[in-house]
């Protein structure tokens, strides 16, 4: 009789376990699924996004007042400046010279492929993040257009109005940058050194963006999100 009790305390115990069990596995199933659904609902979104930001890519050529075929463009610019200005590269972290450069650099950054004047040395700042950096610009940059969420979050493109140039991008985090410019304006402008031609004040002699520090190579990477 004894055994007998046991052994349906034991067969009753183990029931609620197995139901327990049974219970939190398809709980976790569904988490599971519904994880699943989730990233590919992510996924599915910023694909669209991708595709919706391609779709909307601003020419490089049309609209602008100086005009050159690629083929010409790959003739007058070097492979870096080509890189960055027409196809939308961008350089690897402190990898131009220009980005040693200060505001006691006195002089004007140019566009390496039209020469129109872009950023005063005055605007210069030390951001720490590799690229020369500016809290402003000259009347010769374009600034991308899109909404106030995807400038906050993403950056803006910013381009040679004259030209249609690549020169990087302008981010809304200039604050951060206490004690500098970038930190009134509330801007900074993350630029690729070798889209640009810096002209010092005194006369001397242009610097090329795309030359490297001392003892440093320059290498590029292809844009994800530009032709």
């Amino acid at each position: 009789m004894r055994n007998t009790v046991l052994h349906l305390l034991f067969g009753l115990a183990f029931s609620v376990i197995s139901a327990n069990a049974l219970a939190i596995n398809r709980r976790r199933y569904m988490l599971r699924q519904a994880g699943c659904i989730a990233t590919l609902a992510t996924t599915t979104t910023t694909s669209s996004s991708i595709a919706q930001a391609a779709a909307n890519l601003k020419s490089r050529t049309d609209g602008y007042s100086i005009q050159h075929s690629e083929r010409e463009w790959a003739y007058v610019l070097s492979g870096a400046q080509y890189n960055i200005l027409r196809q939308g590269g961008t350089e690897r972290q402190k990898a131009s010279i220009l980005n040693t450069f200060t505001s006691d650099n006195v002089g004007t950054y140019t566009c390496a492929g039209c020469a129109t004047p872009l950023f005063s040395s005055q605007d210069k700042f030390s951001s720490g993040t590799g690229w020369p950096s500016f809290s402003s610009a000259l009347s010769g940059v374009e600034v991308e257009d899109v909404d106030a969420v995807r400038a906050t979050l993403d950056g803006r493109e910013v381009r040679c109005n004259n030209c249609g140039g690549h020169l990087g991008d302008i981010f809304n985090d200039g604050w951060i940058y206490r004690g500098s410019s970038a930190a009134k304006t509330g801007k900074r402008y993350c630029i690729d050194g070798a889209a640009l031609i810096f002209k010092p004040e005194d006369g001397g002699q242009d610097v090329f963006g795309d030359d490297p520090p001392k003892n440093k190579a320059i290498s590029y990477e292809q844009s994800m999100y530009r032709d």
